[in-house]
């Protein structure tokens, strides 16, 4: 039997399956949607609402996942999640 890993959002901070977040890395200074999963480096994630990425844009929880400590662009995440049906 597989187990499905799980992971913390970092917006609300609750622990989750792993395919219902959404993975986020960085792609030189840009925050970018990770949607296999599979790309190389750090990841962070988040909940695919606008409550959990508002959240964890105000408390710079993205950089902090990441470990960088820059401010970042954002703007991918922001245009992933307005995209989203609601």
């Amino acid at each position: 039997m597989e187990t499905i890993p799980t992971r913390m959002c970092v917006g609300c901070r609750v622990r989750e399956p792993q395919p219902q977040l959404i993975r986020v890395v960085m792609a030189g200074e840009n925050l970018t949607v990770d949607p296999t999963f599979t790309a190389p480096g750090r990841g962070a994630y988040v909940h695919p609402n606008s409550d959990c990425v508002n959240v964890a844009l105000t408390r710079k929880a993205f950089a902090r996942a990441l470990r960088v400590p820059m401010s970042l662009d954002n703007s991918a995440i922001v245009n992933h999640i307005n995209q989203l049906p609601h």
